[in-house]
């Protein structure tokens, strides 16, 4: 495997028929297979999952409902959705976790940096809800800062119904090309609709790779084992993404890690 550390990140529209929206159990155990499949080769994975199958903080602000008070409802949907997809990997037998930003402890536990690495370092699957904890930041940026917190190799973002990344939208664009490689300031500076500005930053300032592809099955895997599926943003439109991903490798290694008796 190239990468020994990974963040996934799941949308919302990843646990549901689109055209339904709500929870779809088939399209949850599909993840959880994925998901168990690449942790059976020693991969530590972490997981950022959105909530738009359920609420959208934007859409609820558009019917007029405060902007923080919407995207605090989004935040307890991802919740829904992180209990959910620990559920289904459980009943696999792999152990999991789900750590929330915003406290309630009698359902999950809360983010701590520290006891996050030592789930990681103890092979399970750790999964993070309510995105910051912090109104007015979208999932993806923080997938961007969980990725950094505990030392990711590289994001795994995973589509729902897109090969990865286009200069437009293919599902309105017949046109639309596929770009198999770009910078994190190609994407940036044209606008793609990757991740939102916020997080395509915080990755470009530290060289974090990130790996657009369909969430079909076996992708997953085949991403963490150097296969190039859908879209690679790197700083050099992909060629370093080993050598910063050995570096992050590097740098844990001489710090020992987490060591501590939390979890």
């Amino acid at each position: 495997m190239v990468y020994h550390r990974v963040l996934l990140k799941l949308s919302g529209e990843s646990f549901c028929d689109e055209a339904v929206g709500g929870l779809d159990t088939d399209q949850i155990a599909s993840i959880a297979r994925q998901v168990k499949a690449v942790t059976e080769h020693g991969v530590e994975v972490g997981i950022v999952v959105g909530g738009g199958n359920l609420v959208r903080g934007q859409s609820l602000e558009r019917l007029g409902l405060n902007r923080v008070t919407a995207d605090h409802m989004g935040m307890l949907a991802t919740v829904i959705n992180g209990l959910a997809l620990s559920d289904a990997i459980e009943k696999l037998g792999k152990a999991t976790r789900v750590l929330s930003a915003i406290e309630m402890r009698t359902v999950c536990e809360p983010f701590i940096r520290r006891r996050a690495i030592r789930h990681l370092e103890k092979k399970r699957i750790v999964i993070f809800a309510a995105g910051t904890g912090n109104p007015f930041f979208t999932t993806d940026t923080a997938a961007a800062l969980r990725a950094l917190e505990m030392g990711a190799d590289a994001i795994l973002m995973a589509k729902h119904g897109v090969q990865g990344v286009y200069d437009g939208d293919p599902r309105h664009v017949s046109d639309a090309e596929f770009l198999p490689r770009i910078t994190h300031l190609e994407a940036i500076e044209r606008g793609l609709k990757v991740m939102d500005t916020t997080a395509l930053s915080l990755c470009m300032d530290n060289r974090l790779t990130i790996h657009v592809f369909e969430l079909a099955e076996g992708n997953v895997a085949r991403v963490v084992n150097g296969e190039e599926v859908g879209t690679i943003i790197a700083t050099d439109a992909g060629r370093d993404g080993g050598k910063a991903a050995a570096a992050r490798r590097g740098d844990r290694a001489a710090s020992g890690g987490a060591r501590h008796k939390e979890g």
